[in-house]
């Protein structure tokens, strides 16, 4: 297999055109993606928050953390061993999938918004309440933005997570990028393999370049420490030292009243001293 095998893949027009075709299945894996976030999401971020607001129940996110280490692709076939024979449609293997997904995502955005929900400042909680803030409005208002840089960097590696696993849905006879590598490794198609797992990684490096740019435009710069970056730069630019004379040094003011005492002709304060002497010089004399 060479460059060329792979380049003559990404090329011809056929891998590019009906239900098999590269935009159906980026499409398909889309879906199984953003439904996976969404419902891990709803069940994450809330708990999540009200762990790290109450500080009760923390052992929640230690075994949701813990779960990580159950193996996805295991725990797919068991589900749909379950779940097949009850349901007659074509949902037998997407809720499992899914499931399964979900459970992969949960953790990351737990851990996430509790970390970022549990590390705000007492200081910062104590004003808030001081100025009459209920205990929903201090998480809404006070804790919630001080988490999101924490929140949205669990919601990047649960993103990651997910489009690097949904492949194993084809498993299950479902769509997805995951057919050309289930497929290919039925035909030993190798190329076929290759570019689906290419298609894969790009997926993942594009999602994860829009949520990059999603949290430096969510995330407040006094939060994110821009603001201190910026405020440090212009006072540096600020403190620069004027430009230095002829000598490379800078000249220093000279006061008017040592100029009219030490009179034309004389450069500094030993020149003074000569001309007029010390205090006890001039006493003697």
């Amino acid at each position: 297999m060479t460059f060329s095998q792979v380049w003559a893949w990404f090329t011809d027009p056929a891998n590019w055109q009906g239900s098999d075709g590269v935009p159906s299945r980026v499409l398909e894996h889309l879906l199984y993606t953003g439904l996976t976030l969404l419902i891990a999401l709803v069940i994450a971020v809330p708990l999540g928050a009200w762990v790290g607001h109450s500080g009760r129940m923390r052992w929640l996110v230690t075994g949701a953390n813990a779960a990580r280490a159950v193996p996805t692709l295991g725990l797919l076939f068991a589900v749909s061993m379950f779940v097949g024979p009850l349901i007659k449609s074509d949902l037998a293997f997407v809720i499992p999938s899914i499931a399964v997904l979900v459970l992969l995502a949960i953790p990351p955005l737990l851990s996430g918004t509790y970390a970022g929900i549990d590390s705000v400042e007492p200081a910062a909680r104590d004003a808030a309440r001081g100025m009459g803030m209920t205990g929903w409005q201090v998480l809404a208002k006070v804790e919630a933005p001080c988490a999101l840089p924490l929140f949205l960097s669990g919601l990047r590696s649960a993103t990651l997570q997910v489009i690097a696993t949904a492949t194993i849905a084809a498993s299950v006879s479902l769509g997805g990028l995951g057919r050309y590598l289930i497929d290919g490794l039925a035909s030993r198609d190798y190329v076929q393999m290759i570019c689906g797992s290419i298609l894969v990684a790009v997926l993942a490096l594009v999602a994860d370049g829009v949520l990059a740019l999603l949290e430096k435009r969510a995330v407040s710069p006094g939060i994110s420490g821009r603001a201190t970056r910026v405020a440090r730069s212009r006072a540096r630019h600020h403190d620069a030292p004027s430009d230095p004379d002829s000598a490379g040094a800078d000249r220093p003011e000279t006061d008017p009243r040592q100029a009219a005492l030490v009179g034309p002709g004389s450069t500094g304060p030993a020149e003074a001293t000569a001309a007029t002497g010390t205090p006890s010089e001039r006493d003697r004399t």
